[in-house]
């Protein structure tokens, strides 16, 4: 009897180490599992930031470009209209002079 209380006793202890065991490399499998989630999300957040740098970089380079097109259309819409303005009023008010002094005037009204 007393070999039997024995071989459990042993059994038990035996089974105790195991788990024991079993916890540990549940233990590291776990740690070793957050470590690669933590480096995969750091590597996920530097990844985000490089193409979100990236993308704004993108979009303040097009904003400069789109600028400088409307800049550009700007002036060439001021020139076309100031511009060459100046010799065309002295034209218009050329041709205005020209007709007041070839109009002949009424000189019976009262």
């Amino acid at each position: 009897m007393k070999r039997i209380i024995a071989e459990v006793f042993e059994a038990e202890e035996k089974a105790g180490a195991i788990l024991r065991q079993a916890q540990a490399q549940a233990s590291e499998i776990r740690q070793g599992a957050e470590r690669e989630i933590s480096e995969s999300l750091t590597e996920a957040r530097e990844q985000a930031r490089q193409i979100m740098q990236t993308t704004v970089e993108q979009a303040k380079k097009e904003a400069e470009q789109m600028r400088r097109e409307k800049l550009r259309e700007a002036e060439q819409a001021a020139e076309s209209l100031f511009g060459g303005g100046a010799s065309d009023v002295e034209g218009l008010v050329e041709t205005l002079c020209q007709a007041i002094r070839t109009t002949e005037y009424d000189t019976d009204s009262p």
